[in-house]
């Protein structure tokens, strides 16, 4: 009774929630925004990197290998403390482009690694069908393409929620931000750290099931054909 009693103090008491509550939001917010950009930039940047001119390909291939070598962190403070420290950007601005410009190499990657697992047979079959290009693309590929990148970019979504959890280094108040100043003010940094796992657990697991109903949904489907 007594431990129950000191997580409802910590995690409850005197609109503690709501505290928390504010972190999560903040941490939504960036990861969804970032999750966004990300995957639209990402999907740019296969383009190019997929792309026969020379001068694109290399480029792309250039901006992918800085930003999937580059830790989060590092390119958070240089935009922020750096690059963009005149700017009247808000700190959850610089978080997003930093994290869209680090999830879009990754989702670049991503795509196009998937993009090489599909059949070309079958785009072949639909060209000599009469089909254009972005037909065959939105009806043979694209389906074969979502298919084939959708663990990974499942754990690229995970991924990402976990690594904005370092956006407390530019002044953000985000979860584990919230977590830390808890710790601090109730001198119980076990059971705060320990509730702030189990809430970052609990997104994860939230993405996990999405993505699970997904594959439920298309298994559902290809019986029924």
């Amino acid at each position: 009774m007594e431990a129950f009693t000191l997580i409802y103090r910590i995690f409850f008491a005197d609109g503690a929630w709501l505290t928390f509550g504010k972190g999560i939001l903040v941490t939504v917010e960036i990861s969804l925004f970032s999750l966004l950009a990300g995957t639209l930039l990402g999907a740019v940047l296969c383009f190019f990197r997929m792309s026969r001119q020379k001068l694109p390909r290399l480029g792309a291939k250039l901006s992918i290998s800085l930003l999937r070598g580059s830790p989060v962190l590092m390119l958070l403070m240089l935009l922020f403390y750096g690059l963009l420290a005149g700017s009247e950007l808000s700190p959850v601005a610089v978080a997003v482009i930093a994290f869209s410009l680090h999830t879009s190499a990754h989702v670049a990657e991503l795509i196009r690694a998937a993009i090489s697992a599909t059949d070309p047979g079958e785009v072949e079959a639909a060209r000599s069908l009469g089909f254009s290009k972005l037909q065959a693309f939105r009806l043979v590929t694209l389906p074969q393409l979502t298919r084939i990148a959708r663990p990974v970019y499942q754990s690229t979504i995970v991924n990402l929620i976990q690594w904005t959890s370092v956006v407390g280094y530019i002044t953000i108040t985000d979860l584990t931000r919230v977590i830390y100043h808890t710790a601090s003010r109730t001198m119980q940094p076990m059971i705060t750290i320990l509730g702030g796992m189990v809430i970052y657990l609990a997104m994860s697991y939230f993405v996990y099931g999405i993505f699970a109903y997904l594959d439920w949904r298309d298994h559902i489907k290809e019986r029924e054909v």
